[in-house]
């Protein structure tokens, strides 16, 4: 490079330059708008500003002469700089000049971000920043110069900070933090660069640090501005606060990313108004555009072409959901709808938290920094998008609805009619061929009017006259004109989409008739070939064909290899055709078959993940295809994982069919995926309904199973009245029909939810007849785990002697059966006892003992009970970091396996070590985030915590507000019977 402005001036390569004060501030010009010519006039004002002398234009000819003599001194063609009557400037090669070598190089690194290549990025990006030697143009005073300059660090500025983000996404916080440490430093009101260093640190576990980065950046804007730190900044701190970044800061981004938009046609046809309209209101800003329109009229299409066009701005993230507002499932809530797309992220599923605050600020965590592109496909209403909606102005978002949206905040309507006759035409002109349509004119015509000049009609329409060419267009419209409309219901006028579906169906075969009636039963977005095989009692080979005809006839979309759906209405259509008279049986026979084929498959999968409860997986009756089961169950946990969302909608078809017996058993085979999926929702729907089927059999024994596996949700949510309440019912069944081991299990169940609810007398009276029953049954597994919940249970009781006796018990019941979970559930009660004890030496070596154990055998929530207890220790050692950062490892472990009142304790945790580091006002924010959780639970203790935390926080400046939240804590510690009380009435008598 001959020339260089990124840094001091040089010229001719190496370290030269010019000397010349004004010919340093000509040459900068002309460098900064290199290929172009600059003004006089321009030049003028640079070297001279306000007061030029007469002789200015004449001394920066002199100038130029000068400067033209130094190029020869330095082997440069002095005609690089050229003479115009309109000014002066350079003329020099793609590579003369730094700065031309750094913009192409930006461009490069944002291309291989585009196209997901971030270890190449990294290198463009590097080589680029490289290029830089200190401030653009440094030592020139000049103010043209220097606002030229200032645009050239920002851009510096901006691609560091994007080199950044991939090198935080391709894992290497580590080497980042000294480099962005540097940076912050010496930008401090940059608040990206912040939030950069903050994940960064939090990325390596040094939390601790990163509130400290936010601290100091928070008292920088006070002091500094006057103002609060930026909304996404702030949801950062509240992300590592809180311990949430844990979950993700691990584990890198997706290097590659997100790419989950439908594929665009290519015909496109129509619309071009409306989507240079709709990309320009995106250019100039507008991030939020809401398409409305009738069903059928291209509302997805349009989306899909505007995000496909502006792919490239986003390169971060491109994502695609369909809401389900108008179909035939019940449309996602957000709570579901976020973790779709945390899942496109990348994000396992038993890291996506169970609560939809939690899901939410996780989702918005992952999009903080992300140039994301989002498809919001067919929202229902304006609420189950807006919680969906991310910060920021990064990120642009498209939603298509059949509703207009009337309620979300920055967006911009676009509600979308039918083709006009012209557009309708084209369309069909390229369906069927543009020949075509120009010989027949008024023909083609009659064909996209009586398909109502909706997209999807002229579409599936036309494919019939494109496969028979000696059709005539005529022949097409005579058909539409004379057959009978199958879709009363989406007629407008004269205009019908069942016309065009009808000629459809009608021409393909009889058996692939019959198998497409058949898939309008199926509730799902998308199914396989062995539901496809299920339906039509075929084999699979010759399902697999007709599923080909119907694609090839429009009737059935191939989503993705192996993988098809129907359009919604053309299900519509399938099932006003399966739903006729004359169809009853064939009707009747293929949702059993449906459901019989889910039910078996689940089933056999449950039994191979429920180890200690698949006895209560019944079923009585031989699978309808046997063949198909083996095959589909082979797959495992991932069939599961794709069909979770299929089960709510097979429960309620079951219900509403009377297939009361798959009701019942399809909620139980689905429930250990939906518990440890974090489904919580749907698992109490399915089983709501599996209930009430039990219950009109008059299944005792069924009616008492769902009960106890619906109070497992409720459990899990923090319910524990309404899981307690179930659980009571299920008991008393089981009892009366004398089935003892299912009497056992309840029993032990009640008495966990009753000790987490602090009634502890009825916890013990369970755990004593169930002890009593698995001792009379030999069953020394069984007696293990009922010692394992007294234990527990006497340590919140503060009873820490009888604690120490039954956990001892406990060990020994485990060893002999030699159950290594068992084990470790005994060493850490031991160790937890023995702390309470004051015996901090022994009880030290247990935990940590028992956390190897846990982390050995996967015991997830085991390992945050025992992080805990160390933290604990931590803190009372006067180590509060080191104990911070076991309870968010602890907060991490309890989050995956779901379980809010943990959560909250944890959380309670975290804060009381973050109040003993000096953090007061960080403390105080988490206390009031747990009493808030607590508030929505029935969580007590937690909640009394929480509120003995607060006046902590306080009692130094506000004693009154203190001794009010004190009262409060310790009226909950007495009403549960927790030794807690205690140090709540020292710290009330401390306050005088």
């Amino acid at each position: 490079m001959r020339f260089g402005i990124l840094g001091p001036l040089r010229v001719g390569g190496g370290e030269s330059t010019v000397t010349a004060g004004r010919d340093r501030i000509v040459l900068a010009m002309l460098l900064l708008r290199a290929g172009r010519l600059v003004p006089v006039d321009e030049l003028v004002d640079a070297v001279w500003e306000e007061r030029p002398p007469v002789t200015a234009r004449a001394q920066l000819q002199t100038c130029v002469s000068r400067l033209r003599r130094r190029f020869t001194e330095l082997g440069l063609v002095p005609e690089t700089i050229v003479t115009d009557p309109a000014g002066y400037g350079v003329r020099i090669a793609p590579t003369d000049l730094d700065a031309q070598v750094f913009a192409r190089g930006l461009d490069a690194a944002r291309a291989a971000v585009a196209a997901g290549r971030l270890v190449d990025a990294r290198t463009e990006f590097r080589a680029a920043l490289s290029l830089w030697r200190g401030s653009a143009l440094s030592g020139i005073p000049s103010s043209s110069v220097r606002r030229r300059a200032q645009a050239l660090d920002e851009q510096r500025l901006t691609a560091l900070e994007e080199c950044v983000d991939v090198e935080l996404r391709l894992g290497q916080a580590t080497e980042l933090i000294e480099e962005l440490t540097e940076s912050v430093d010496r930008h401090p009101l940059r608040e990206r660069l912040r939030g950069q260093l903050m994940l960064a640190l939090s990325s390596v576990g040094r939390q601790a640090d990163a509130l400290a980065v936010y601290r100091e950046g928070r008292r920088f804007y006070a002091d500094e501005l006057g103002i609060e730190p930026g909304v996404e900044l702030q949801e950062l701190h509240q992300r590592v606060l809180a311990g949430d970044l844990a979950l993700t800061g691990r584990e890198t981004r997706s290097v590659t990313p997100v790419r989950s938009l439908p594929r665009a046609i290519g015909d496109f046809t129509g619309r071009q108004q409306t989507l240079a309209r709709l990309i320009k209101d995106v250019e100039a800003g507008s991030r939020i555009q809401l398409i409305d329109g009738m069903a059928g009229s291209g509302k997805t299409t349009l989306a899909v072409h505007i995000a496909t066009a502006l792919a490239g701005d986003y390169p971060d993230a491109q994502l695609y959901i369909d809401l389900h507002g108008h179909s035939e499932r019940t449309p996602l809530t957000p709570t579901a709808a976020v973790a779709t797309l945390l899942r496109q992220f990348g994000v396992p599923a038993e890291r996506v938290p169970t609560s939809q605050d939690d899901r939410l600020a996780l989702w918005r965590s992952e999009l903080a920094g992300r140039r994301a592109l989002l498809l919001l496909d067919n929202a229902a209403t304006a609420d189950q998008v807006i919680p969906l909606l991310p910060n920021g102005s990064q990120c642009l978002i498209l939603i298509t609805s059949r509703r207009r949206l009337v309620g979300v905040d920055e967006g911009r309507p676009s509600s979308l009619p039918v083709l006009d006759t012209d557009e309708a035409v084209e369309l069909l002109g390229h369906v069927v061929g543009v020949d075509r349509v120009a010989a027949e004119p008024e023909a083609a015509t009659e064909v996209v009017r009586r398909c109502g000049h909706l997209p999807l009609a002229i579409r599936l329409a036309g494919a019939r006259l494109a496969h028979r060419p000696h059709w005539r267009i005529a022949d097409l419209a005579e058909r539409l004109v004379s057959r009978r409309d199958p879709l009363a219901e989406f007629e407008a006028g004269d205009r019908s989409v069942g016309r065009a579906f009808a000629l459809s169906y009608a021409q393909v075969s009889t058996p692939a008739q019959r198998a497409f009636r058949l898939l309008g039963l199926h509730p799902g977005v998308r199914f396989d070939n062995s539901v496809a095989a299920v339906l039509a009692e075929l084999p699979l080979t010759d399902v697999q064909d007709l599923l080909d005809e119907l694609v090839d006839a429009h009737l059935v979309e191939e989503a993705e290899l192996g993988r098809y759906r129907l359009h919604d209405l053309v299900r519509e259509y399938a099932r006003t055709l399966v739903a006729e008279p004359e169809r009853a049986v064939e009707r009747r026979d293929g949702i059993e078959r449906l459901l019989d084929h889910h039910m078996h498959v689940a089933t056999a999968i449950a039994r191979t993940r429920e180890l200690s409860s698949a006895h209560s997986l019944i079923v009585v009756t031989a699978p309808i295809r046997a063949d198909l089961v083996t095959i589909v169950a082979e797959q495992g946990r991932a069939w599961l994982d794709e069909n979770l969302a299929l089960w709510t909608a097979l429960v309620r078809l079951a219900e509403t069919e009377g297939f009361l017996s798959y009701c019942w058993h399809l909620a139980r085979a689905c429930w250990h995926a939906q518990f440890e999926g974090g489904r919580l929702d749907e698992l109490i729907e399915t089983h709501s309904a599996g209930l009430r089927a039990a219950e009109e059999l008059g299944d005792d024994r069924a009616v008492a199973t769902m009960l106890n596996y619906l109070a497992s949700a409720h459990y899990r949510l923090g319910d524990f009245p309404e899981s307690i309440r179930l659980m009571e019912r299920a008991l008393e069944i089981f009892r009366q029909l004398g089935l003892r081991r299912e009497f056992r299990n309840t029993l032990g169940n009640l008495g966990t939810s009753y000790a987490v609810n602090f009634q502890f007398r009825r916890a013990r009276e369970c755990y004593d007849a169930a002890r009593e029953l698995a001792a009379r049954m030999r069953d020394k597994g069984a007696l293990a785990n009922e010692l394992n919940n007294l234990t527990m249970t006497l340590l919140l009781w503060g009873r820490p002697d009888e604690a120490l006796r039954t956990a001892r018990r406990h060990l020994g019941i485990a060893r002999e059966v030699g159950d290594l979970r068992r084990i470790g559930n005994a060493l850490g009660h031991l160790g937890m006892i023995r702390h309470r004890m004051g015996d901090v030496g022994p009880a030290s070596r247990l935990l940590r003992v028992a956390l190897r154990v846990k982390r050995q055998v996967g015991a997830r929530f085991g390992e945050g009970e025992v992080l805990n207890e160390i933290g604990m220790m931590e803190r009372e050692a006067g180590h509060p970091e080191r104990a911070a950062d076991l309870h968010r490892a602890a907060l991490v472990a309890m989050t995956e396996v779901g379980d809010r009142a943990a959560q909250c304790g944890s959380r309670n945790l975290l804060a009381r070590a973050i109040l003993d580091q000096g953090d007061t006002t960080s403390a105080l924010d988490l206390y009031r985030r747990v009493l808030a959780d607590t508030t929505r639970l029935s969580t007590r203790y937690e909640r009394a915590r929480a509120l003995e935390g607060i006046a902590r926080c306080l009692g130094p400046t506000d004693p009154v507000v203190a001794r009010a939240h004190l009262e409060q804590a310790l009226a909950l510690f007495r009403q549960i019977e927790s030794p807690d009380q205690h140090e709540a009435e020292r710290l009330l008598a401390e306050l005088g």
